[in-house]
């Protein structure tokens, strides 16, 4: 059963989080706090694991509360629903190890899925002696991206390749032929120029003629 707490200081956001939260199974609401106080109250009488929490709240900020109620439980998780869109804002609120972080306003089937991702993290976790490889690539999202690259690629494009190919370019101010591209990233000169042809296609890199001393003019890809 995960306890949770919404920290929001208007009360119809409030009760629309809890009206999302009734909904699903395993999850208990804990209380609805208006305020700073109100919060570190609730986590002196309850056990809390999961805290839903606004970060503009009138007596103590978001952080703040965060803070306080960690140090009163110790290990309390954070998703956080909330107007600050600042990057100052997002990076000093991620660096506290939120579990998610969402802008105001937000769907019904967001907060869901946030919290069923919670709960499916907590279940896994809990019945792992030792963390692998995998799992962590699930929970930080790596498997999901690379699924839906893969799904944005054409047959015969393969998205790790593409990103190494990406990179190189990225690294290569002089630009790169198909040749030394394949030996870079371990594949055939003609693989190596096949996907440097589809990023041009894309917009994405340029292709120009490199004129050497001797021979012929060498095709080369740069970053646009």
């Amino acid at each position: 059963m995960i306890q949770t707490l919404i920290v929001e200081d208007d009360y119809r956001i409030a009760e629309i989080h809890s009206e999302f939260i009734e909904h699903l199974d395993n999850v208990k609401l804990v209380g609805k706090a208006l305020n700073g106080k109100e919060a570190i109250g609730f986590a002196e009488k309850y056990p809390i694991n999961l805290v839903i929490l606004d970060l503009y709240i009138p007596d103590i900020s978001g952080l703040e509360i965060l803070e306080e109620l960690r140090k009163i439980q110790g290990e309390i998780d954070a998703i956080i629903i909330s107007a600050a869109s600042e990057k100052n804002m997002i990076q000093r609120t991620v660096r506290k190890g939120v579990f998610d972080y969402m802008i105001k306003p937000i769907k019904q089937e967001r907060l869901i899925e946030s919290i069923k991702r919670y709960q499916l993290f907590n279940e896994r976790f809990s019945n792992e002696e030792t963390v692998n490889q995998h799992f962590l690539d699930n929970h930080f999202g790596l498997k999901g991206s690379i699924e839906i690259e893969a799904q944005r690629t054409p047959k015969g494009i393969d998205p790790l390749t593409l990103n190494k190919i990406k990179k190189k370019i990225d690294q290569t101010k002089e630009g790169v032929a198909a040749e030394k591209m394949g030996e870079h990233i371990g594949v055939s000169r003609t693989t190596a120029r096949r996907y440097l042809e589809y990023l041009t296609s894309l917009g994405e890199i340029k292709a120009d003629l490199a004129y050497g001393a001797v021979g012929r003019p060498e095709r080369r890809y740069y970053r646009l």
